[in-house]
């Protein structure tokens, strides 16, 4: 017997500055800011079906990863947009690019991908298949 994985819901990030966080995903991403209900639990941000819920360094919530530290993560999120189209926002937006655009293979085959950090230091990686 296997446990049939449909997707990733979401994940959680540790961060410094929430307000900061909020806006960097809000602003270069296009992620919609979803507060907790009734107040309880962890802000996040969303794209499609997921969502990346946001703890405070030193207020996370339980159960939480052995260490959870800001700067620790390193994701890729799917886009249809063109990438030079990523690109030039990013520049618009005032983020530096690390690396990209690059060929890459994702889950479903290749892909071409850009870096960047976001104000913790995680790596995302922004990708196009096809």
């Amino acid at each position: 017997m296997s446990v049939a994985i449909d997707r990733i819901d979401h994940f959680v990030l540790t961060v410094r500055d929430l307000e900061a966080s909020l806006h960097f995903y809000e602003l270069v991403l296009g992620a919609r800011i979803v507060k907790p209900p009734g107040g309880q639990g962890a802000t996040a941000v969303a794209f499609g079906r997921q969502k990346i819920n946001l703890h405070v360094t030193g207020h996370e919530f339980e159960p939480k990863a052995t260490h959870p530290t800001p700067g620790a993560g390193d994701f890729c999120l799917i886009t249809e947009a063109p990438i030079a189209e990523v690109m030039a926002h990013l520049e618009e937006c005032g983020v530096a690019v690390e690396a990209g655009p690059v060929p890459r293979h994702g889950a479903l085959g290749p892909m071409t991908s850009v870096y960047f950090r976001d104000p913790d230091g995680n790596l995302v990686e922004v990708a196009r298949y096809g």
